[in-house]
């Protein structure tokens, strides 16, 4: 038979999702299975916006859209980005996809011809290298380490580029890391953005959940020169607890939110209708719940924190958004832990989940094979558990 696509085939599974089925697994096998792999709250949908979507249902409201969403849910989320970020969008400028990591593949779509550059500091997101390489172009990868706060400097971004450099990923806060970009290191970094006139990227998705009373910058709101290159990628998962609604949005310049939106209408369409109109009550209805659930997270990551860097052999940096904590373990390489010698953050994940029933997310596919993200989207409970398991495998 002939072979496959070369492109396709080049494509690695999602460590993420691999640790988490094999947990599953095990959970389904009858284990006692504690987890810290996906990265999704643990919270249910508020049930504003589920009755939202059983309504869409009843009111008949189930049938195709146009390919960039419907256009109350577009004119919700530039009226969401006016009011929480005071950004001016259109609503002919936003494009509403099946979740945020479906925008992102438009929006690399949209930007990337074969061949260019798109600079990405790591520890990244591991969908954002092969989607990178899904779309043909090539993964310059600008490390930050643990002691720069995991957030790269506007010298590391200006020596990366190079004349094939069409576009600069940022997440922010970041996922797997938890840090976050202030508006000062935002505003160096955009202007190497703009003297080479590259594309920023800026994955948002985590903008609303912060701790100590920090305050979010967004990208686009640094100048006109910043905001006419930034595509803005968002969506509802995290912060309204809708991570299997799939609605991402993207706000763009016209020219590219075009693009988005031709590419989506041949290759999938929009998201689900009912779904759509669930989100227009998200964005639109109380938005007390966010306040509550992010409050929860910052007590959760208060404890796993403080519990974590009392244990011998691993440590951890305070996370400053999202709900992720990534813990060192260069101190247990070479070390034989559950019958296992640790070389890497992919052994150390396997033997832990083996040993002591524990799934946590291996960073080697996040360009970071020294450390391990824990998420603490679940309860306190599963929390001291795990990290009490983590004390007796350290102990061996």
């Amino acid at each position: 038979m002939k072979p496959l696509s070369t492109m396709a085939s080049a494509v690695k599974a999602s460590t993420t999702l691999a640790i988490d089925a094999k947990a599953k697994q095990m959970k389904a096998d009858g284990l006692d299975v504690v987890g810290f792999g996906t990265g999704e709250p643990d919270f249910d949908t508020p049930e504003n916006i589920k009755q939202a979507g059983i309504a869409a249902i009843q009111e008949g409201k189930t049938k195709y859209t146009p390919a960039a969403g419907i256009i109350p849910l577009r004119k919700a989320v530039a009226n969401c980005l006016k009011r929480d970020l005071d950004l001016d969008y259109d609503y002919t400028q936003i494009v509403i996809a099946s979740g945020a990591k479906h925008n992102l593949y438009a929006a690399l779509s949209a930007l990337v011809n074969p061949g260019d550059e798109v600079i990405l500091p790591a520890p990244y997101w591991l969908s954002y290298d092969e989607m990178i390489r899904m779309v043909g172009g090539v993964s310059v990868i600008v490390n930050a380490p643990e002691s720069q706060n995991f957030k790269i400097t506007a010298q590391q971004l200006e020596a990366a580029v190079t004349e094939k450099t069409k576009a600069f990923i940022l997440n922010n806060p970041s996922n797997p890391t938890g840090m976050l970009y202030s508006r000062e290191e935002l505003t160096a970094l955009t202007d190497v953005c703009v003297k080479h006139d590259l594309y920023i990227i800026s994955d948002e998705i985590y903008f609303k959940l912060l701790y100590d009373g920090r305050s979010f910058t967004s990208v686009a709101s640094l100048g006109e020169a910043v905001k006419e290159r930034t595509i803005l990628i968002n969506g509802v998962s995290k912060s309204y607890a809708m991570t299997g609604w799939r609605v991402g949005y993207a706000a763009a310049p016209t020219n590219i939110a075009k693009v988005m939106s031709n590419f989506l209408s041949h290759s999938t369409g929009a998201p689900s209708t009912i779904s759509q109109w669930a989100a227009v009550e998200a964005l639109e209805g109380p938005q007390d719940t966010i306040e509550a659930m992010r409050k929860v997270f910052e007590e959760r990551r208060n404890y796993i924190v403080d519990r974590m860097n009392q244990i011998p052999g691993v440590s951890c940096i305070v996370p400053e958004g999202a709900f992720y904590v990534m813990m060192n373990i260069e101190q247990l390489k070479g070390k034989t832990l559950g019958g296992t010698v640790i070389h890497n953050s992919d052994d150390f994940a396997m033997a832990f989940l083996e040993k002591e029933l524990v799934a946590v997310v291996p960073c080697s596919g996040f360009g970071a094979p020294d450390f391990v993200r824990w998420t603490y989207a679940t309860s306190m409970e599963n929390i001291k558990e795990g990290l009490s398991r983590l004390e007796r495998f350290l102990k061996g």
